[in-house]
């Protein structure tokens, strides 16, 4: 299961379109979280989404995209509250930055009868981004976290996802990225998201202290240069990416994400005991898979995950 927004990601339209008057913008569906959800979804993992989607507006359009994935939307709620807008800016490598239009739309507003009840019905549950750091609903899924966490049923993954703009207090934002780590079982993060909340700190000094807090697993995006899996045994596992022709990198931690956790679904290993116990041989496999389907959605505009076939037929070119 995937918990989190469901938003609007506004990127610059092609600039070959005349415009009279301002700049033209295209409707992307986006938010991290339903990102994961739609990247495992294609890659053959049975993905239920928990989101709150406006009943009017973008909303249904938002719902059709993730029904189209074959994306289970039984455990979402209809909201009062209109859907996120994420304004995109790519600069001249195709990295994406967002402006967000909130907080007062559906995405951040849950209540406690809104969350899903029956742990046991999933193997694993993803959650981070922006859910996580808006309240009033952010302080709500890091109890329910815990709560789940304590239970011991679910392989629970954070990803912070941070937006520097939206951190306006960076000591309380860091304590609350430590509750979150520390009630998770995997951990994934930029090197760019670990360079804000921990100014100065080394990657791996970092991931040290969220394996000590409890994680079990720390993996870290670093762009070009591929990505690291830290695990609670001491194993490691670094890799960098095949090289692609760059169209934007909007999703392309998502797919990560997606990719990483599809191995682990489809090896039997996701759950708390299974990520406990894996060795290198196994962290190597699921970062190859993860850097490659990352990879592969930054040759594509927008955030467009791959699909299995799509992700096999890369990598046996690669």
């Amino acid at each position: 299961m995937v918990l989190g927004e469901c938003l609007v990601d506004l990127a610059p339209g092609p600039d070959q379109v005349p415009c009279q008057r301002g700049r033209q913008y295209v409707a992307l569906p986006g938010g991290g979280p339903a990102n994961v959800a739609v990247g495992l979804a294609r890659l053959g993992v049975p993905t239920a989404f928990a989101g709150r989607f406006a009943a009017s507006g973008f909303g249904p359009w938002l719902r059709e995209h993730l029904r189209d994935n074959s994306v289970d939307l039984s455990p979402s709620v209809e909201a009062e509250e209109q859907a996120t807008l994420a304004v995109v800016t790519l600069d001249g490598a195709g990295r994406a930055s967002y402006s967000f239009y909130g907080p007062e739309t559906a995405d951040w507003h849950w209540r406690p009868s809104e969350l899903p009840t029956q742990a046991g019905a999933f193997a694993g549950l993803f959650t981070g981004s922006l859910a996580t750091t808006f309240e009033p609903g952010a302080s709500l899924i890091a109890g329910w976290l815990a709560e789940l966490h304590e239970a011991g049923q679910v392989a629970i993954t954070f990803d912070p996802n941070v937006r520097p703009a939206l951190v306006s207090d960076l000591a309380a934002y860091r304590e609350r990225v430590e509750r979150l780590a520390a009630a998770a079982h995997i951990v994934k993060a930029s090197d760019e998201d670990i360079a804000v909340v921990y100014p100065g700190d080394d990657v791996e000094r970092v991931a040290a202290r969220w394996l000590s807090a409890g994680a079990v697993l720390v993996a870290v995006t670093e762009g070009e240069r591929g990505a690291a899996l830290f695990h609670a045994s001491g194993a490691r596992a670094r890799r960098r990416p095949p090289v692609v022709e760059v169209v934007d990198t909007i999703g392309a931690g998502d797919a990560f994400s997606s990719g990483l956790l599809a191995y682990f679904a489809g090896t039997g290993t996701l759950s708390p005991h299974g990520l406990a116990s894996l060795g290198e041989a196994e962290l190597e496999a699921a970062l190859a898979q993860a850097v490659a389907a990352s990879a592969l959605c930054c040759t594509r505009p927008g955030a467009d995950p791959p699909t299995a076939a799509d992700l096999a037929c890369f990598c046996a070119r690669a």
